[in-house]
């Protein structure tokens, strides 16, 4: 990817799309740095890594009643830990760029001066593992009915090692409608003989879910997203990321 200015930055946090109603994310990792520094050190400092985190900061514009607004959504998810994945300044298409974790809504903030297009600002910080993986379906995609997603060449699983898997339901319609996402492994592109590695709560309003699998090695290097429909008419509009941590 080359060097990009930000104009499309695709946020999601949950079961909300942000992206409308934000003009600033920005994402930062760091991990803990711990002295050892003792009298075998040549007089210079010694660090050891320690603990990891994350945070995702964002801004923008307030809107409100409605679930797919910024205000209704930031005061249900206040609190509360669910899944945040973030675009690479991309359209979050299947096998764009994508960083997700598992995250605490820890803070939210509205209003301003007089004049003011009425702004919002909150943090989220990571309860999980920052993961940069790959969008694995795409969120203006309508899905009516029972299928799978295009496959990705993410790699094998090494042991102790984890794919960890986000989803967004953003969108909702039909009577009764209900969406069971998972994610399937494959030693090739053809998915001949897929493996179901995880499976998540199925859906019926908008929410948002992370999954990983249990540290133990897997050696299919394909992954992708299936789902299984049912209900009147449903239709849903998801996005899912996928990613080795």
């Amino acid at each position: 990817m080359p060097k990009t200015i930000l104009t499309n930055v695709r946020c999601f946090a949950v079961g909300v799309d942000l992206t409308g109603n934000s003009n600033k994310i920005e994402l930062s990792s760091e991990v803990e740095a711990k002295e050892t520094t003792n009298y075998g050190s040549q007089a210079y400092k010694e660090f050891v890594g320690g603990i990891g985190s994350a945070e995702i900061a964002g801004e923008g514009q307030w809107e409100a009643f409605d679930v797919t607004k910024v205000d209704d959504a930031s005061w249900a998810q206040l609190g509360g830990v669910g899944p945040w994945s973030i675009s690479a300044n991309s359209a979050a298409a299947v096998g764009d760029l994508a960083y997700f974790t598992q995250a605490l809504r820890s803070d939210y903030k509205l209003g301003g001066e007089v004049g003011d297009v009425a702004p919002w600002t909150g943090t989220a910080k990571s309860a999980w593992p920052l993961v940069r993986g790959q969008f694995a379906h795409p969120p203006g995609t309508a899905r009516t009915a029972t299928g799978t997603g295009t496959g990705l060449n993410l790699g094998a699983v090494a042991l102790n090692k984890r794919m960890y898997a986000s989803l967004h339901v953003l969108s909702v319609a039909g009577t009764t409608p209900s969406i069971t996402g998972r994610v399937e492994s494959s030693v090739d592109n053809t998915f001949a003989s897929p493996t179901t590695r995880l499976t998540f709560t199925a859906a019926t309003t908008v929410s948002g879910q992370t999954l990983r699998t249990a540290g133990t090695a897997i050696t299919d290097t394909w992954w992708r997203v299936a789902w299984t429909i049912s209900g009147t008419t449903p239709s849903f509009l998801f996005a899912a990321a996928l990613g080795i941590g």
